[in-house]
């Protein structure tokens, strides 16, 4: 795909003004670094980082039965969900596969009482989630929207993002918790406030209209230029994930797995009111993943210094016993690190003798229980 068929986010102009090195990211075309990938990483670990994250898929579910459908098309207990209040969820088929995982905003409820959510998918996926919550409403009195052109989306993330950011909104940011989202004003402009992200640190994703987009990135530019903030781009975004132990789907979810196989069964809420798509397979999947699961999903921290990456088979006893999902050097760690399916066998953390096949040679790691990194509070 050409340049000029890519879809282009309402900053594509300001990225390009910056020197971002661009790539094609699920038919967008995105800043994949500014500068130094390893710098952008650390200036979200130490201080702060903006980021563009205009590709991903906002879905709006309006209407009376709108809790309903989504408690029907989801693995979650969305009826539960509270205003202001967002939770992480997964949308799967009928035999359990994931079709993305998502996370979900209560934002208000309307004048006649009925709830309205935001779906947010990824970018990837936002066509495939917004096809079957569409067929999933079927007999719901709910409306599902396809929203993905009225929001722009913008991260800041790093232990100074709260003090960046109250210097430029309205919004009472103490109060704010961890998967929380409040309507408010950045830049005094309308936004919606959320205290998510994808980097395991502190900090928000902005929602916003596009046509405002450039004048909160810039405001966010200069209020943040004290503490460190740099813009930064999807690469150093998957190494900071990595870290965090975070899964992304095409490497440790896919439609081919459930969420019992990727170690998140506890989204999965089979004790929620009615039924659910693919609920007859995930009480299966569940019952496996508590008697014999086959594989499981670990760390993985190089002792020497070859990069594992995605599909190098991990070996023990010259046998291959599971498959590398993500891999990178952590600029945290100093060390290359992996997240990968192995044999439930192998997935101890301490588990001695496993290497990954590195071009024919079996390079020995570590196996350690996820995350690498976890911020202190």
């Amino acid at each position: 795909m050409s340049s000029s068929d890519l879809r282009h986010t309402a900053l594509d102009a300001l990225h390009r003004s910056l020197g971002a090195t661009m790539t094609d990211f699920a038919g967008w075309d995105m800043p994949l670094r500014y500068g130094s990938e390893r710098d952008e990483h650390n200036a979200v670990r130490t201080g702060a980082g903006l980021f563009d994250l205009s590709h991903m898929g906002e879905i709006t579910v309006t209407g009376p039965q709108a809790a309903a459908l989504l408690n029907h098309a989801l693995v979650g207990n969305i009826a539960t969900i509270a205003v202001g209040r967002a939770r992480y969820t997964m949308i799967c088929q009928e035999d359990g596969g994931i079709l993305d995982d998502l996370i979900v905003y209560r934002l208000a409820d309307a004048e006649d009482g009925s709830p309205i959510f935001m779906v947010v998918a990824n970018a990837s996926n936002a066509q495939v989630v917004l096809d079957a919550l569409t067929e999933r409403a079927a007999g719901f009195d709910a409306e599902v929207r396809d929203d993905r052109d009225a929001y722009a989306l913008i991260a800041v993330q790093g232990p100074a993002s709260p003090g960046i950011l109250a210097s430029l909104t309205d919004a009472d940011l103490d109060g704010l918790k961890y998967y929380a989202g409040l309507p408010g004003t950045v830049a005094g402009v309308p936004a919606l406030i959320a205290r998510t992200g994808y980097t395991g640190e502190d900090g928000f994703e902005l929602f916003t209209a596009p046509e405002h987009a450039e004048k909160v990135w810039l405001a966010l530019t200069e209020a943040g230029a004290p503490a460190g903030l740099i813009p930064c781009g999807l690469s150093c975004r998957d190494t900071l994930r990595l870290e965090a132990g975070m899964p992304l789907y095409g490497h440790e979810l896919s439609t081919s797995l459930t969420p019992f196989d990727a170690g998140l069964g506890r989204v999965v809420k089979f004790e929620k009111e009615g039924d659910f798509v693919g609920r007859e397979a995930l009480t299966a999947a569940a019952g496996r993943a508590e008697q014999n699961p086959p594989r499981k999903l670990v760390g993985l921290i190089a002792e020497g210094r070859r990069v594992p990456r995605a599909g190098y088979s991990v070996v023990a006893g010259g046998e291959v016993i599971g498959e590398v999902t993500s891999g990178a050097p952590s600029p945290t760690l100093g060390r290359p690190i992996a997240m990968a399916y192995v044999d439930a066998a192998y997935a101890a953390a301490g588990t001695a003798g496993v290497g990954v096949d590195i071009r024919g040679t079996h390079e020995p790691y570590e196996v350690v229980a996820l995350p690498f990194y976890k911020r202190q509070k």
